[in-house]
């Protein structure tokens, strides 16, 4: 199985339009982290996009050809890419630029955007949300395919007979698709034949498996080869030495962030005793390494995922000594007993 980690970058907003010293030094906490978990030996590190002062990630591929420079194996990937709102001729260009950069280490992960704050930035409408998606993709997918485009939609101009440059050094971009809990977008996936990422959100994981099941079946119902598909799935994540210490660590932060985002959507403040139920009973991989470990495997048995991607989330409780510690301990620990234990058929 692969193994590896996805941030969305958080970040205490500097609250001023220049001297920004919060984003400046969260970056280079990011870049270290991709350099540390590439000596470890971890297969990928995913950056999301997000256009909110909380977060200081608007342009993945930005951070990740710096983290190119300084690393050598790990696959450099958004770990969702906010399609909807962007032009698939400048994604392109900028993955495939990656590309380059990196030596063949860049992928794609789009994604619908669980935030909406990019749409009226970019200047679309969120009654378009589903549309906007389904073209854009389309034309993303067409650029990856041919050199040459000729394409019509109907949210930007048409391409004719244009040539798209430069080109990825890999023979095409992968491109996963960042599937939230919506059974359209995982049908999509196994229909078009691309990678799918589930974010595991809340609930406990088992009511993820009828979408898995659904992905599967829209992928053999094309006609597609059995060994063609691909599976992540993504959870936050925090592993310390042993397991009270991981969860009096991680908790501040989590609830911080939670409680932030859940005052936007009227969900209830999240106590401990949430917080609790979801680490024993939930998504949510919080513990010891063994603890850890245990439940990617369970997750494995669940969904016979072939890639794992661990949510590390920052803040001003979880420095960055903590979170380099847990990325070590999840490198130098959990991932060669996964690795052990969870054998994908072709990998």
């Amino acid at each position: 199985m692969e193994l590896g980690i996805s941030s969305f970058g958080e970040v205490t907003p500097d609250q001023k339009s220049g001297g920004a010293e919060n984003a400046y030094h969260r970056v280079q906490e990011i870049i270290e982290e991709i350099r540390l978990a590439d000596q470890l030996g971890l297969d990928v590190y995913a950056l999301g996009e997000h256009h909110r002062p909380d977060y200081v990630i608007s342009s993945p591929e930005m951070i990740l050809s710096a983290a190119a420079a300084v690393t050598d194996k790990i696959r450099l990937s958004s770990s969702v890419t906010v399609l909807s709102s962007a032009d698939p001729v400048r994604i392109f260009q900028q993955f495939a630029t990656l590309d380059l950069v990196s030596g063949g280490r860049a992928e794609i992960m789009a994604g619908r955007g669980s935030f909406i704050e990019s749409f009226p930035l970019f200047g679309y409408d969120l009654k378009d949300y589903d549309a906007l998606f389904s073209e854009k993709l389309e034309l993303l997918l067409a650029i990856n395919r041919d050199t040459t485009v000729n394409w019509r939609g109907q949210f930007r101009s048409p391409i004719k007979n244009q040539g798209v440059y430069p080109r990825p050094l890999q023979e095409s971009l992968p491109v996963w698709i960042a599937v939230g809990g919506t059974p359209e977008s995982a049908i999509r996936a196994g229909k078009l034949n691309l990678p799918m990422t589930l974010a595991l959100l809340g609930g406990t994981p088992d009511r993820f498996v009828p979408l898995v099941n659904l992905f599967r079946k829209s992928h053999s119902e094309a006609g597609h080869d059995p060994a063609s598909i691909r599976l992540a799935v993504n959870s936050h994540f925090y592993v310390a030495e042993d397991s009270q210490q991981a969860a009096d660590e991680f908790y501040p932060t989590y609830a911080r962030m939670m409680n932030r985002v859940g005052k936007e959507r009227g969900w209830p403040p999240l106590d401990r005793a949430q917080f609790e139920y979801l680490r024993q009973h939930g998504p949510l991989l919080v513990g010891s390494p063994q603890e850890v470990t245990e439940k990617i495997l369970y997750f494995h048995e669940l969904f016979g995922q072939d890639r794992y991607l661990a949510q590390f989330i920052s803040g001003k409780d979880l420095p960055v000594e903590k979170q380099l510690k847990a990325v070590a301990l999840f490198g130098e620990k959990v991932a060669p007993l996964v690795r052990k234990h969870a054998k994908v058929p072709g990998l």
